[in-house]
């Protein structure tokens, strides 16, 4: 997985303000129209690679395109316990994506660096930044399942053993500290279903989803197939 890892991390970088800059002007340079011009400027915000944006292609014509499973025999223990120490570091994952995701952060003493206290997410979702504060307000920020745990069951996780289950819910490269009533509205969605309302992202969130399905072997429906395309197709590239 570290190579999906290096791909999506670089998709996940955090925004530049900046940025959005050189695309406008490449944008305007070729006569692009009004509509490509916004979307250039939002989604510089998340910049891609030439190799990021090759890299999810090939990832999405991978993609075997077939019908959804029965959600029958889903439960989220099918999973394994909820956040787990797999890589081992005595963190468990959750606090380990935020550590990652969140910025000026303070710890809890005594935990080995590793309970988040608080700290400041730029959420991708929405846009928005928002002050984590562990405690009654901690559910402000969640860690999403980039492809969602019960979409992947319906989509060939419910043929796995229990230990690729277990390290799938717990892999880095599928997982983002997020806007926590944003991460409510997605549920189970897959994108056809929902995308992030920050236009922006929605380039960045399509490869991040696309790698990690081919990376695990899930299929797709139709409906999703051309959602990711879509999404692909509107990503800008910033080298």
């Amino acid at each position: 997985m570290t190579s999906t890892n290096d791909l999506l991390r670089r998709a996940a970088r955090r925004r530049d303000p900046r940025s959005w800059v050189v695309v406008l002007v490449a944008a305007l340079a070729v006569g692009l129209g009004a509509p490509l011009w916004l979307d250039a400027r939002a989604s510089a915000g998340y910049p891609v690679t030439a190799q990021d944006l090759a890299t999810g292609r090939a990832a999405l014509d991978s993609l075997v395109v077939k019908g959804r499973a029965p959600r029958t025999g889903y439960d989220r223990d099918q999973f394994g316990p909820a956040w787990a120490d797999v890589d081992r570091n005595g963190c468990d994952t959750r606090n380990d994506v935020l550590r990652r995701d969140l910025v000026d952060i303070t710890v809890k003493p005594g935990t080995q660096d590793c309970v988040v206290l608080t700290g400041v997410l730029d959420d991708p979702y929405t846009g928005e930044s928002i002050a984590f504060e562990r405690g009654e307000r901690s559910s402000e920020v969640q860690i999403d399942h980039v492809v969602a745990l019960a979409d992947a069951w319906q989509k060939g996780a419910q043929g796995w053993p229990a230990e690729q289950r277990r390290a799938f819910a717990n892999d880095p490269a599928n997982l983002l500290a997020v806007d926590g009533s944003a991460n409510q509205r997605k549920g189970a969605g897959d994108a056809a279903t929902w995308l992030p309302p920050n236009t922006g992202y929605r380039c960045a969130y399509a490869l991040r989803q696309t790698v990690v399905k081919a990376a695990y072997g899930l299929w797709v429906t139709q409906a999703e197939h051309d959602a990711l395309s879509r999404a692909i197709d509107r990503c800008v590239v910033v080298e």
